[in-house]
């Protein structure tokens, strides 16, 4: 008797996400499966960056950073809506690493990840013109080089939507309890955490994508005695108003060999991090310590005239990154590369759990897991996921102020900074989202800033938001911009709304 889907996939972070995409996109039957939101967990609460990972070729970690350099403009082209280019300006600091070392690490990060569209590498003073204002003016010179931006959550939630436009299963607030084998199939028991219903589904394949949780499914739900070990890693942000009038970012060097980033942030703020902490508490409870807020205002406040302290931070965010634990004696030099370990001895159904990654390289590990899987799913196609744009990202990536007039252009009631945020977050499905509004009034009811019952209407029906959590800090950012008593109405009409749909499918 054949199994129910062809492939199950636990976690719904990024790299669950994306190797649901691929792998419905090649023919398999799939279900993805999430015990809270969509990136609810790590893949929200990274420093927003598709980079090659300047700092990794200290630890010569040269295939790592070719990978992800290469995906930079692939996952630019894919999503021109959440992605897009940023300039960092790297200030030399004499008595760190120097200007020589400084300046082959970035020919070499040039010229390792095939860029065709990225501007390259040059020097900048900062002692004049417009990136002097704010830093402290015993920084001259500074290096600047090209990144991307992402938002992370929207990236983990179009992943998702595109696996579920071409036919896979995706459930959010829904737990694997267990997992055992039953001759050539696995057979699985899920739980709806909203309901504390259970079912019971089979699968041929299973993917453990679960994160910081991948060791404890293995052994706790899957039963099985992994080799491979994970040391859990926290990294914080925090952010604080905005701190420079120019568009670049900044990379500083920090004594202790670490580096701290300042970048521009949802317009009115800048956001900065990273920490790595070791991490070994409640993997539900993560936050930011009062230590890890004080070194990130310090790191930063070297290089500023007006230091940053730690009252001024209006948001803060922690995520715990599960790397692969190769010996590595400091937090900071563990590898970011992921491994892959595949059990499926015995012509037992196979089970595949993914250690460590980072978001940037998420689509090729992707590739990798079903290159593994090859032998146990029935693929009708090869790889893919570097030419199919997702959901909303159908338009050119030199063409997105284009299409921010053309929002405008067809719905004239929309001023420039609505505009410009449907499009960053939905692109061209912002057009599905405004329908046939012709003035603010047909959008429904208002929440605050100027999110509107239309677009919260979308996000619970094709993008799973079921809080207001959901919906203003991983579907929007708009946590920063909307009150207590806003967020609490917001969450009232979630409820009411929830209901409603439950109470109209019975």
């Amino acid at each position: 008797m054949a199994a129910d889907y062809d492939l199950l996939v636990i976690g719904g972070g990024i790299n669950g996400a994306g190797i649901a995409r691929d792998a419905v996109g090649r023919g398999a039957s799939v279900m993805l499966v999430e015990m809270g939101d969509l990136a609810g967990a790590t893949s929200s609460a990274s420093t927003k960056l598709i980079h090659g990972g300047l700092r990794y070729l200290e630890y010569c970690e040269f295939d790592l950073v070719r990978k992800a350099l290469k995906e930079r403009e692939v996952l630019w082209k894919l999503a021109p809506h959440i992605a897009w280019p940023l300039r960092f300006i790297l200030p030399h600091h004499k008595d760190l690493r120097p200007a020589w070392l400084l300046r082959l690490g970035l020919f070499m990060y040039d010229h390792l990840g095939g860029r065709k569209l990225l501007p390259a590498t040059n020097t900048v003073p900062l002692d004049q013109g417009t990136y002097s204002k704010g830093l402290k003016k015993l920084f001259k010179k500074g290096f600047e080089y090209s990144d991307c931006w992402v938002d992370d959550a929207r990236l983990v939630v179009l992943n998702a939507r595109d696996a579920a436009d071409r036919g896979a299963e995706v459930l959010t607030r829904t737990k694997c309890v267990s997992a055992r084998r039953d001759g050539d199939h696995w057979q699985v028991v899920l739980k709806d955490l909203s309901s504390g219903t259970e079912r019971t589904v089979t699968a041929s394949v299973l993917v453990n994508a679960a994160g910081p949780w991948v060791a404890e499914m293995l052994r706790g739900v899957v039963g099985a005695n992994n080799s491979s070990a994970i040391r859990l890693v926290k990294g914080s942000h925090i952010i604080v108003p905005r701190q420079f009038e120019h568009d670049r970012c900044f990379i500083f060097q920090n004594g202790d060999g670490r580096i701290v980033f300042a970048i521009p942030y949802e317009n009115d703020f800048t956001l900065i991090g990273t920490t790595d902490v070791d991490y070994q508490d409640d993997l539900g409870k993560v936050q930011i310590s009062q230590d890890e807020v004080e070194y990130l205002c310090k790191a930063v406040s070297e290089y500023l005239e007006t230091p940053v302290t730690p009252d001024v931070v209006v948001h803060t965010y922690s995520g715990v990154r599960p790397l692969y634990d190769d010996g590595a004696k400091d937090a900071k030099a563990a590898t970011r590369d992921y491994v892959l370990e595949l059990d499926a001895g015995d012509h037992k159904p196979a089970v595949l759990s993914v250690f460590g990654g980072k978001i940037t390289t998420y689509r090729k590990l992707s590739e990798h897991v079903l290159e593994k899987l090859k032998p146990h799913l029935p693929f009708k196609r090869d790889e893919w996921t570097d030419q199919d744009v997702l959901p909303g990202g159908n338009f050119n990536v030199l063409a997105f102020e284009e299409e921010v007039s053309a929002l405008q252009a067809h719905y004239p009631f929309l001023d420039k900074t609505f505009a410009t945020r449907l499009i960053r977050l939905y692109g061209t499905d912002a057009r599905s989202i405004l329908g046939k509004a012709a003035q603010l009034s047909d959008l429904g009811q208002l929440f605050g800033y100027n999110l509107y019952e239309a677009e919260v209407k979308w996000l619970v029906s094709r993008e799973w938001a079921r809080t207001a959590e959901d919906v203003l800090w991983r579907r929007t950012k708009l946590g920063l911009r909307l009150s207590e008593v806003e967020t609490a109405a917001l969450d009232n009409y979630l409820s009411a709304h929830l209901a409603e749909l439950v109470g109209t499918a019975a």
